[in-house]
């Protein structure tokens, strides 16, 4: 056995990702089921406005991921965000943020199964939906399985395909709400005004809204967990968080000004909580293009494949970054000679097994059901990240080569957008219930940490040390930052 197989295996994970990859990765989660099927759930509470509703998200979303991107330029460390917490909030923060990350994770990932099982039943409908998650669990685990580089190239695949689709929807979006087909007339802009106005549920509901619209963001945060892997990660993160931050502007409030536009904001609300139907297949189906409704189910199922592999991803190094701090059994630390945290991914595809149990119990709307949930510890993660970038301003300023404009300022602009849509959660219908089981689950493993963990976990400064110099020789000239 070789000395770097030795070495891969006491720990260490596999620098091999590149500047598209990581780009795409974060895209993987951030674009993807939140804004294919969840936007009518944001549509039924907001109406028109939820244009707003998710600018607003996106700027929030935005701001995280680029504070998220700074500490992870100067520190592209395993574990990401959590071990970044842990440096500048204490061991306790550390081990909550990274296992609210782990619990976003794990039973996402299987919801995301259950999404590419319904799809899959589209033109095969007599195979059983467990059938096709099971199936399609094994093949992200497998692809995880092999090497991060595989895992960034599937990914990078995978994100390229919902990319060129939503860049497609809006284009003959924006045609046929400003120019029309032959068979299909301009819609015009009537429909932001029609049914009660704009703001049908007035100003309020903008910002109620962000209960949903916040889950279509999961994954911004992706950034930070990757640099662990990547070949350059000062070029590597700079790239991915300023691409991100444009692009989700770009893609979600384009996008949803194209969805009410063309379609009466009533009927597109019908459809929260439909897994088979989004409102990006009724505008679609408007093109009457031959094959339309079968590509749209393709790209659609795409999109759920590619959150569930970039979950498991997120997931799996967490585990591997806790075990580390032994702040988690200690087996899921070790990886294989390919650099792969093999016993985490393995604990990680729990949500693949939940999700093939509940299927083939017949259990419905699990997606719906999880919604909120997943909503609830990404949310706490998100709070643990602009806390520990406030920390990290106040002890190192701008020591990172990429910096966020207005710094703590502008962090604080999306803390508040946080705190809405924490409030906003318990206000939601269901919600509140799924809010509430997150707020027992965070009670939960406070104890644990308390009773058991305290004793025995270590801040692993090693991580931080082995990644110093590769920050400090690499720095960004003044048009990069």
């Amino acid at each position: 056995m070789t000395s770097q197989t030795l070495q891969k295996n006491s720990g260490e994970l596999d620098r091999s990702l590149g500047h598209g990859q990581m780009t795409m990765i974060a895209l993987g989660l951030a674009v993807g089921t939140g804004l294919f099927l969840g936007s009518g759930g944001a549509i039924a509470i907001a109406g028109p406005a939820v244009i707003v509703s998710y600018a607003i998200g996106s700027l929030i979303a935005a701001i995280i991921g680029a504070c998220a991107g700074e500490m992870a330029v100067r520190y592209p460390v395993r574990g990401g965000f959590g071990t970044i917490a842990a440096k500048f909030l204490g061991p306790y923060a550390g081990y909550l943020t990274r296992w609210a990350y782990v619990a976003t994770m794990v039973p996402l990932a299987g919801a995301e199964l259950v999404a590419v099982g319904q799809y899959m039943m589209y033109w095969y409908s007599e195979i059983p939906l467990w059938a096709w998650v099971a199936v399609f669990a094994l093949v992200i685990v497998g692809l995880n399985a092999t090497t991060v580089k595989n895992f960034g190239t599937l990914e990078f695949f995978l994100s390229s395909i919902k990319v060129i689709a939503v860049i497609v929807f809006i284009l003959f979006g924006l045609v046929l709400v400003f120019f029309g087909l032959p068979d299909a007339p301009a819609s015009g802009l009537g429909n932001l005004t029609n049914d009660g106005g704009f703001m049908p549920n007035g100003l309020g509901s903008v910002f109620l809204a962000l209960a949903v619209v916040m889950f279509s963001f999961g994954g911004i945060e992706m950034i930070s967990i990757s640099a662990a892997e990547a070949k350059d990660p000062v070029r590597s993160v700079c790239s991915a968080a300023k691409a991100m931050m444009w692009r989700l502007a770009f893609f979600y409030v384009l996008s949803l000004f194209i969805i009410v536009a063309l379609i009466p904001w009533a009927d597109a609300a019908k459809l929260q909580g439909e897994i088979e139907t989004s409102p990006f297949v009724m505008v679609f189906s408007q093109m009457h293009i031959p094959y339309i409704a079968g590509i749209t189910n393709f790209v659609v199922l795409i999109a759920a494949l590619s959150g569930a592999n970039a979950a498991l991803y997120g997931s799996t190094r967490q585990l591997h970054a806790l075990a580390h701090d032994r702040m988690a059994p200690a087996a899921l630390a070790r990886t294989t000679a390919r650099g792969v945290p093999a016993m985490a991914l393995a604990f990680s595809t729990l949500g693949a097994v939940a999700a093939v149990v509940l299927a083939i119990t017949g259990v419905g709307g699990i997606f719906t059901k999880m919604m909120a949930l997943v909503t609830f510890c990404v949310v706490v993660t998100w709070f643990m990240i602009m806390f520990s970038y406030l920390s990290f301003k106040r002890r190192e300023g701008n020591a990172s080569p990429f910096r966020v404009w207005g710094g703590s300022a502008t962090a604080g602009v999306a803390i508040l957008g946080l705190i809405i849509t924490l409030v906003s959660l318990f206000l939601v219908g269901d919600m509140a219930t799924s809010a509430t089981i997150g707020l027992l689950f965070f009670a939960i493993i406070s104890v644990v940490y308390f009773v058991a963990v305290r004793k025995v976990q270590t801040a692993d400064n090693s991580a931080f040390d082995e990644v110093r110099s590769v920050t400090e020789q690499q720095p960004l000239d003044a048009e990069q930052r």
